[in-house]
């Protein structure tokens, strides 16, 4: 247990879309499992950021609970890794608030996000789709973590978080540990079966294979996918000119274990019509454990009710701990 205490502490909130594909799969959840290793690692599903565009709640509530299932499904442990819900942690909320009022105006202008989110969104650009990043802050910095996994889009509210953390020790003394950017290991960068072009994506239904979708599904969509338009038919991995058929590989590659040159000597000789199918069986048997254990949890109410409970009750402890030392630095009256 001891060493538990020493490991440093991982945190990563992930907005429950409910639709994990076979490229977040490969380029980064399965990945995850092996951090518990080394990492105390926390993992929530980001509800309430979800907020700052209009959700249906039915579908909110089933895409959180769909999507932490995939995550236990995919490997996170929820024995070695915490897994929560976010909004079932009031010091989020809470901390938020303190942390919008040690944000800069002007800092919160220069989000990207925001602008993107506010020219995708013109009817409802909201309060909380400007100061979001406050939250996001709050978030992190609730757990004192060393390391934050970031990618591209994140790297600018990262910089946030320690820009207001450091603001905030320098008033206060040392409340908050200052995080580091953490670039986690990417796995094969996947791309869409339809557009090999560009990264598989959910915007792109025809082109992205989703880790719940039905054997049929996923057969029918590799069957379609776009190969070149080259006369050799044959499987040779060379990205720059045959972009389809080494996306393919690519997936193989990563679902297999095969290495590029295995690949090529096992479909010599053989066309495109026989390389396609075979990509989608082996996609389809890699996906199957997922899936079915996926659908298994997500019928198990009482056991993900369990694990979400369990999970909050554990990141609480660690919360309510730092928002109390906030709340006495700025001089907020003890209950």
């Amino acid at each position: 247990m001891e060493n538990m205490e020493k490991r440093k502490v991982m945190l990563s909130g992930i907005q429950p879309s409910g639709d994990l594909h076979l490229g977040n799969y490969l380029g980064a959840v399965k990945n995850w499992a092996a951090r518990a290793e080394e990492f105390d690692c926390y993992y929530f599903m980001a509800d309430m950021h979800t907020i700052t565009v209009r959700q249906t709640p039915a579908d909110l509530r089933r895409r959180t609970l769909e999507q932490l299932a995939q995550y236990i499904a995919c490997g996170l442990d929820p024995e070695k890794n915490t897994l929560f819900i976010q909004s079932h942690v009031p010091e989020h909320a809470q901390l938020g608030w303190v942390l919008n009022c040690y944000t800069m105006f002007g800092e919160l202008s220069r989000m990207t996000q925001f602008k993107d989110k506010s020219a995708k969104h013109k009817d409802n650009i909201n309060g909380g789709l400007f100061t979001y990043p406050a939250l996001m802050a709050a978030d992190i910095l609730l757990y004192h973590p060393e390391y934050i996994p970031v990618g591209e889009d994140q790297k600018q509210h990262c910089e946030l978080t320690r820009d207001v953390a450091i603001r905030f020790n320098n008033i206060y003394g040392n409340v908050f540990t200052v995080p580091e950017p953490y670039i986690p290991k990417v796995g094969a960068r996947i791309m869409s079966l339809s557009n090999p072009t560009s990264k598989m994506s959910k915007s792109d239904p025809n082109g992205c294979v989703f880790l719940l979708e039905k054997p049929e599904d996923i057969m029918r969509k590799f069957k379609r996918a776009v190969t070149d338009s080259d006369t050799e038919n044959c499987v040779r991995y060379a990205p720059a000119e045959k972009p389809g058929v080494s996306n393919l590989m690519g997936i193989y590659s990563s679902v297999t274990g095969k290495s590029y040159a295995d690949i090529e000597s096992e479909f010599v000789g053989r066309g495109y019509g026989e390389f396609k199918p075979a990509v989608g069986e082996a996609v389809v048997e890699a996906l199957r454990p997922i899936r079915e254990e996926s659908q298994r949890i997500i019928a198990d109410k009482a056991y993900l009710q369990d694990v979400y409970r369990s999970g909050a009750e554990k990141a609480g402890r660690i919360a309510s701990r730092t928002l109390r030392k906030v709340y006495k630095k700025i001089g907020f009256v003890e209950r």
